[in-house]
């Protein structure tokens, strides 16, 4: 990882930090109304998945794939919904948010539907109990350059 890396404000003014993999900041976006977690890749002036080494691209996937399939199982997902829009914030973040039939909504995308309901100390605490064994896995996983 460079020491150049720099976490863009409005992302962590949004969000919650989760921990950190050999590639990624883990950031839950401090919004109770859906389970909803970033992967921000630890690279200097990235805007594009396609801008990271084949080797990153290869950890982003991995990671992005073993936090979905936690997050579904955590959450009892309906759908899973990842997307790297990067319109409001060009730094390259990967977004992962748990979807419900039913949920505020539903089915259209979370964008511009309600402005954020940021959690409660307890809602919080609840929901890092739940994501936890998932970010263990996260942090332990072997990345390639490792």
């Amino acid at each position: 990882m460079s020491d150049d890396f720099h976490l863009h404000e409005r992302l962590a003014a949004d969000t919650v930090s989760l921990g950190q993999t050999d590639l990624c900041d883990i950031r839950l976006m401090n919004d109770r109304t859906w389970p909803w977690v970033l992967l921000v890749p630890r690279r200097p002036g990235i805007r594009e998945i396609y801008q990271l080494s084949v080797a990153d691209q290869q950890q982003l996937l991995a990671e992005s794939s073993a936090l979905g399939q936690g997050m579904m199982e955590a959450f009892d997902g309906h759908k899973l919904n990842v997307a790297a829009l990067g319109n409001m914030v060009s730094q390259l973040h990967l977004h992962h948010i748990v979807r419900r039939e039913g949920d505020t909504g539903w089915p259209g995308p979370v964008w511009g539907v309600q402005a954020p309901q940021p959690y409660t100390d307890d809602e919080l605490a609840q929901c890092r109990g739940l994501l936890a064994p998932v970010i263990a896995q996260l942090t332990a996983q072997v990345g390639p350059d490792r």
